[in-house]
């Protein structure tokens, strides 16, 4: 049965404030769309943190869910090839941004924004992964498709995050060597449990070069936080070597010149997890449900409550998080 009313983490704007809290919201209240779906876990991501702080590039409108991932069943289905009872993953399009999200115990969505849950993986699992395990999945497979495990050693920025923490531990699961670069020294253990070889502090590894090309360290790349990183990282590629880009944390611009890539032959391949096509959307899953699924997932994420977020929120965009944040929304 489909109660009247659920649990949501509510933000609001007062007086050009944002004060989240959890509130008791009205199942009709939710937009019509072909999928009603009781979720079991969320988790948070810096998309979510802006929208729960009145990002406008975010979220427009307020009263407002956040949550760009969302996992659970399905609790009425107007649409074909999906069932009630089935398990779904629901991730980016236009969830909790403009569209309140899996920070409430329902969410209402279009069936084109579901991914049935893969076989090999469970409905927590998929949370733990998330936005940023579609993300670094997306990341891997077009760095794959050109650099070769024997081609050296791939570097990864953004280390302790969510995107970057499953980047690494991807990459050492399907045999390459790993560099890590971090901001926080402290969390070096932490990356070498994962997988990787190498730990690059940040403050060394983008200190100020103005050289158009740099030693060539490292086959290929996955940036995550943009900026200079992004600068170093591209500059320090071998010939015919590849880049994903899929953050700007540090930094939305680059001051590069065109050397990389006519003297060199790098490819620098921007990553939209938001708009990724179905197709491939469900082949990413299927490698991270299988081959790709970290060992280390348990290393991964830490667990809280919807009670929990504004805690979480404030120590995200102070850069005080590390892996994933799970929401578990029946709690």
């Amino acid at each position: 049965m489909i109660p009247d009313t659920f649990k949501a983490f509510v933000v609001e704007e007062k007086e050009g404030e944002y004060p989240g809290r959890i509130q008791t919201r009205a199942i009709n209240d939710l937009p019509e769309n072909e999928l009603l779906i009781r979720v079991q876990y969320s988790s948070l991501n810096y998309k979510d943190a802006l929208s729960a702080t009145g990002n406008k590039g975010v979220t427009r409108k307020y009263p407002h869910t956040p949550g760009i991932d969302s996992v659970g069943t399905i609790a009425r289905s107007g649409a074909e090839g999906f069932k009630k009872g089935e398990t779904v993953i629901v991730t980016s399009y236009d969830l909790g941004m403009n569209t309140d999200g899996g920070f409430g115990q329902y969410i209402s969505v279009p069936a084109a924004w579901a991914v049935k849950l893969p076989d090999g993986m469970t409905a927590k699992e998929a949370m733990i992964l998330g936005t940023a395990g579609l993300t670094a999945g997306m990341s891997v497979m077009r760095l794959t498709e050109q650099v070769s495990p024997d081609r050296g050693t791939v570097v990864v920025s953004g280390a302790t995050g969510g995107v970057g923490s499953i980047g690494v531990a991807i990459l050492a699961k399907i045999g390459y060597t790993v560099a890590a670069v971090s901001g926080k020294e402290q969390e070096q253990d932490y990356l070498y449990r994962l997988g990787a070889a190498e730990v690059i502090l940040r403050k060394e590894f983008e200190a100020e070069n103005p050289r158009p090309l740099m030693k060539d360290r490292f086959a290929g790349g996955i940036d995550t936080v943009g900026g200079p990183v992004l600068d170093t990282m591209v500059k320090s590629i071998h010939p015919m070597g590849v880049v994903t880009c899929c953050g700007n944390a540090a930094s939305p611009k680059l001051n590069l010149t065109v050397f990389p890539f006519i003297l060199r032959g790098i490819s620098l391949i921007g990553i939209d997890s938001q708009n990724y096509p179905m197709g491939e959307r469900e082949k990413v899953w299927k490698l991270l449900a299988g081959e790709w699924k970290p060992e280390q997932l348990t290393e991964l994420y830490q667990e809280i409550s919807l009670a929990g977020l504004g805690e979480k929120i404030d120590a995200m965009l102070a850069g005080r998080l590390k892996g994933r944040t799970l929401v578990d929304l029946d709690v």
